[in-house]
């Protein structure tokens, strides 16, 4: 029976690069991996087919015999796994799987970890998102122990190297054809080996401590903008750099004034004779008041926009706006005299469709609509 073309194999083009075979073959080796499907001979007869053309196809010299010559030009040794003096099933495995279970043949060496990260949550408000505010905060932490200087060893003591992993926090451990690296499990990843742990910490490196922080908040933040502070994070558990702290914002509803953005939104009552004759009224702005002219026939949900009375963004940019929507309150509470008038305007006005333009629109509406349900 012949054989199959190794770049047919693999589902490459002939013009494949190294990279794109050794994907390839991954991508292939991990879904038929003996290991992975131990009763199925197919899977296994695919594994060992892919292996054989990566080990061809990634070997410059047989590679260019194999592309001149084809099968004949590799020799019989290419048929197994480290056949024809090339590369051992071993030597593939570490190239391509190496930079997922931990490197291939060597081990590496683990340095400082940092300390964990923290987040943290200030509740501002409006006046101070948009003015900008330093606010205290108090952030439960580890830090690193005074009494043995974060090493976990008790005073005049200090930790040794451990001997399973020689000091890398990591063994080597076989698995059929796989080879992976876990965490040394006698110094749990760290290295060293406390054998007189420090009273204070318990070995650890790293207490519980509260501590109280400034933050200064700049002009402009919204709800979700975060503030890192460096440093100020966990300390790390063998020697390495605190991790940071991120703080973020979460701006309380406000009374008055609703955000979106750069721009503020208030929503400002009118009398009914202001909404019909006009008018004037002072509205709040952040920094103070500005006066409002409503003019006559002015009708519920009319904006106004007051330019330059919102937020400057704290990325920087122009300044928002204050956009006023008018809502006309109808008269509560009234005496008898003054339901006495207002009949009178209503007779007055006749009923006329000239003085509700809004309400002539809405029964013409509401007549087209029973029409159309006749049909």
């Amino acid at each position: 029976m012949s054989k199959r073309d190794y770049y047919e194999i693999l589902g490459v083009e002939r013009s494949s690069d190294e990279k794109e075979i050794k994907k390839a073959y991954r991508r292939i080796a991990m879904k038929n991996h003996p290991d992975r499907n131990p009763d199925d001979p197919k899977a296994e007869d695919i594994f060992k087919e892919a292996t054989e053309a990566y080990e061809v196809l990634t070997d410059k010299e047989k590679r260019a015999a194999y592309d001149r010559f084809g099968h004949e030009g590799v020799g019989a040794g290419a048929g197994g796994f480290g056949g024809g003096g090339g590369a051992g099933f071993s030597d593939i495995f570490g190239d391509v799987f190496g930079d997922i279970f931990g490197g291939g043949g060597g081990q590496r060496q683990r340095g400082p970890q940092p300390g964990a990260d923290l987040r943290y949550t200030l509740e501002i408000d409006l006046e101070q998102a948009v003015k900008g505010t330093t606010a205290k905060i108090r952030i439960p932490t580890l830090v690193a122990c005074n009494t043995c200087d974060g090493s976990g060893a008790k005073k005049g003591s200090s930790p040794t190297t451990c001997s399973t992993c020689n000091g890398v926090g990591q063994v080597r451990m076989q698995q059929g054809f796989f080879a992976v690296q876990q965490t040394c499990p006698a110094c749990r990843g760290n290295g060293k080996i406390i054998s007189d742990p420090c009273g204070d910490c318990r070995g650890q490196g790293r207490i519980e401590e509260t501590k109280t922080l400034s933050v200064k908040v700049p002009p402009g933040v919204d709800t979700g903008d975060r503030i890192r502070l460096s440093g100020e994070g966990e300390a790390s558990p063998n020697g390495g750099p605190a991790g940071d702290l991120y703080v973020q914002m979460s701006v309380k509803p406000h009374p008055i004034f609703q955000r979106d953005g750069k721009h503020l939104y208030c929503e400002v009552p009118i009398s009914f004779t202001d909404a019909a004759l006009g008018g004037e009224l002072d509205v709040p702005t952040l920094d103070g008041r500005v006066k409002l002219k409503i003019p006559a026939e002015t009708q519920t949900g009319k904006s106004f926009r007051l330019r330059g009375k919102g937020i400057t963004p704290v990325r920087g940019g122009t300044t928002g706006d204050l956009i006023c929507k008018t809502v006309v309150e109808t008269p509560v509470k009234l005496n008898k005299r003054q339901k006495e008038l207002l009949e009178e305007l209503q007779v007055s006005l006749g009923g006329s469709d000239e003085h509700a333009p809004r309400k002539k629109g809405w029964f013409e509406g509401v007549k087209t609509f029973f029409d159309d349900m006749k049909l």
